[in-house]
């Protein structure tokens, strides 16, 4: 599945990372194609999700809609090209700008160093629509969901699609909790 084919440039998304109708669309495909222990493609794009604490947009609009607003607002403002855009957003590490849309989620914009992708966006911390998760709870239920998918959701079950990425078991009944609740996310419609 092409992450970035569908992505308007000079826009840069990770729709695995941060779009929920996209991450559920993903692991219905991935459970139709994959089996245990997981192809070796499919282990590595669970691997560009980090290591670290990602938002998710869940909110109503498309990712086109998204993109639409966010491409107005830079002609808008005639931010547009990359280097007014790098001016405007920054260059520095922790540089970056928030636009809200209009359902009133917030969206960061970073300078990235690329010539045709150098707007990089990512739902803002605390945005309306969103919510926060660790990389590696959204990587142990897409792996369960996608190899295991059973019902019932034991430990056992939760540590064998863990360890297919090298994540050490669920030890703490919070961190088990974390990745049962964003199961259940993922196995609600959208």
């Amino acid at each position: 599945m092409d992450l970035m084919s569908h992505i308007p440039h000079p826009l840069l998304f990770n729709p695995l990372k941060h779009y929920l109708p996209f991450i559920r669309q993903y692991v219905n495909q991935k459970s139709e194609t994959e089996s245990y222990p997981g192809s070796h493609d499919f282990i590595r794009e669970l691997k560009h999700l980090g290591n670290c604490v990602m938002d998710i947009y869940k909110g109503e609009l498309s990712q086109d809609d998204i993109f639409k607003e966010i491409i107005a607002f830079l002609e808008k403002n005639k931010i547009l090209s990359q280097h007014s855009y790098a001016r405007w957003a920054g260059t520095s590490y922790s540089s970056y700008r928030i636009v809200e849309v209009r359902d009133g989620s917030l969206w960061t914009l970073k300078y990235n160093a690329n010539e045709s992708r150098y707007v990089h966006i990512f739902p803002s911390r605390l945005s309306p629509h969103t919510f926060r998760i660790k990389a590696n709870t959204l990587k142990s239920a897409i792996l369960y969901q996608v190899l295991i998918g059973k019902d019932y959701i034991s430990d056992d079950d939760l540590n064998k699609a863990r360890a297919l990425a090298g994540l050490s078991p669920v030890r703490e009944a919070g961190d088990a909790e974390a990745v049962i609740e964003m199961i259940e996310i993922l196995r609600e419609e959208g």
